[in-house]
């Protein structure tokens, strides 16, 4: 599963809300790591052993019946263990059970870290610093082989390591980012404990992939779904520096795109990045088959279909490919191995889903180890343009979810100068980077109004920006009164057929980013 030696660290995931976080941060300082459920088996992940390994936080208390238990193998391994919040406990239950207990104060919130000890876990932090607290338990027994080495007003067990093994163990999440010096300890742990290097780059990973695809494809052509994202477009170039001329780009016009996206990343494709891509023009067929189809699913699965045709009718006039491209992306791949059994589908997958299956192409998935921030640093070191790179989010299935209800031309050609207009006022405001994604939907919803002396019935659009880090959670983003005025102003005066706008200020969770 790896072509890397030791460099990298296990995370064992007991079910925490944070444990994406904890690979955030490792990966910031260039360790690479892999989240595997906490029931994963061994010997899948062994080879080549990690050079360490962290046990996560989890919600439940480890003297619940039925609660993630310790894999008791990976002590055997010889190789530095940080338990976190509910991995501290798990290894204080494993020597003494009944060493944790419930709390007769719940901890939850900013609590200060007093140092006992700042040798190597807490080495270079200040002898009070603010640390997150988040449990229920705590470990009124430390087994005689741990010693403590931080504690708080609270909880006198808040940092331990083992006397003798180079295990260590912490009450406090230090991947967040309220917990000051929360990045120190992982490097402390990472660097000095595991002796890692930290020299996982964009420059390395590119390299190291353009080698793995040439020895996967040999001389074989791959077929690449171009849909004018940053992800496609990242894989797209990365195969094209490693294979050249095999690989075959198709961009589809489904209609269902923003204004002038279509030649606009035609143009950045062909003449910027110099990919084979083929553009093909089938609008028509997919407002054809989404007539009268409202229920967002089914309007996804028809996209996914189409799709799907358009490809095969593509490709059969030289049916040698081998492989398809897809740009899947590390949060797809932890949410379908998730131990709480895969995820519950929220909505089915942004990517063409569905795709392989018929198709019977082998996948060629490049960047499904990245985070999508880490996307856009490769992008960056393989010279793709810095304001394509920027580029928010779009969903597969484009205008045809944020269109709700039946997705007719006259209704997406509203929305797309609606959300031409957003994006554009972002911009020129220098808004856009600071939103992660920001969007128009129109709205099956008709109200009256006044224009002149007139009265109207027209639709209305919500405008919807959101800031987040990597689209996990997402908070509304908060922007001027006067710029939201301004982009309401210009919408309603410059578009005929709607007379109200409002904006979206719910967050995800529970709020899911997209409308549909």
């Amino acid at each position: 599963m790896h072509s890397r030696h030791s460099e990298w660290i296990l995370i064992l995931d007991y079910g925490s809300q944070l444990t994406q976080l904890i690979a955030r941060r490792l990966r910031e300082l260039h360790i690479y790591c892999e989240i595997h459920p906490f029931n994963v088996n061994l010997e899948d992940v062994n080879t080549p052993e990690p050079g360490g390994i962290i046990l996560s936080g989890g919600p439940k208390s480890v003297n619940d019946e039925g609660a993630p238990h310790l894999q008791k193998e990976i002590l055997d391994w010889d190789v530095p263990i940080l338990g976190i919040c509910y991995g501290l406990q798990l290894l204080a239950h494993n020597e003494i059970p009944g060493s944790v207990e419930q709390a007769e104060k719940r901890e939850y919130g900013r609590a200060n870290l007093l140092i006992d000890n700042a040798e190597d876990l807490l080495k270079a932090i200040p002898n009070e610093s603010v640390v997150w607290m988040s449990h229920g338990d705590h470990i009124h027994a430390l087994p005689p082989s741990y010693e403590i080495i931080g504690h708080t007003t609270n909880a006198k067990v808040a940092a331990v390591r083992h006397k003798e093994n180079q295990i260590y163990g912490v009450q406090f999440h230090p991947e967040v980012a309220h917990t000051d010096h929360g990045k120190q300890i992982l490097q402390n742990f990472a660097y000095d404990i595991c002796d890692l290097k930290g020299d996982w780059t964009s420059e390395s990973f590119i390299e190291e992939q353009i080698a793995s695809i040439r020895e996967k494809v040999g001389d074989d052509k791959v077929l690449c779904a171009l849909s004018g994202g940053v992800d496609s477009t990242v894989v797209a170039t990365l195969i094209h520096k490693a294979i050249g001329d095999q690989l075959q780009c198709v961009f589809v016009d489904n209609g269902l795109l923003r204004k002038n996206e279509f030649d606009s990343v035609m143009d950045l494709y062909t003449r910027d990045l110099h990919l084979p891509v083929r553009g093909v023009d089938a609008s028509e067929l997919f407002l054809e088959r989404l007539e009268g189809v409202s229920d967002p699913e089914k309007k996804r699965k028809i996209i996914g279909n189409t799709f799907i045709d358009v490809f095969d009718d593509e490709i059969k006039h030289d049916g040698d490919f081998k492989y398809l491209a897809q740009g899947t992306l590390y949060p797809d791949v932890i949410e379908s191995v998730s131990f709480k059994g895969p995820s519950a589908t929220i909505k089915s997958h942004h990517n063409v889903g569905g795709l392989p299956e018929k198709m019977k192409l082998d996948l060629i998935e490049p960047v499904r180890e990245l985070f999508k921030d880490e996307v856009r640093e490769v992008g960056r070191a393989l010279g793709i343009p810095a304001h394509f790179i920027g580029r928010h989010p779009f969903p597969g299935p484009g205008l045809g979810i944020r269109v709700l209800g039946e997705p007719t031309k006259e209704r997406l050609d509203l929305l797309r100068e609606a959300d031409y207009i957003f994006v554009e006022e972002l911009k020129k405001q220098d808004l856009y980077d600071e939103v992660w994604q920001a969007l128009a939907v129109l709205l099956p919803v008709q109200s009256v109004g006044v224009m002149g002396d007139e009265r109207t019935y027209e639709f209305t659009i919500a405008l919807r920006a959101v800031t987040s880090r990597d689209g996990m959670t997402a908070d509304w983003a908060h922007l001027p009164y006067e710029f939201l005025a301004h982009v309401s102003n210009r919408i309603i005066n410059e578009i005929q057929g709607i007379n109200r706008v409002v904006y979206d200020v719910s967050s995800k969770p529970p709020a899911t980013i997209e409308w549909e």
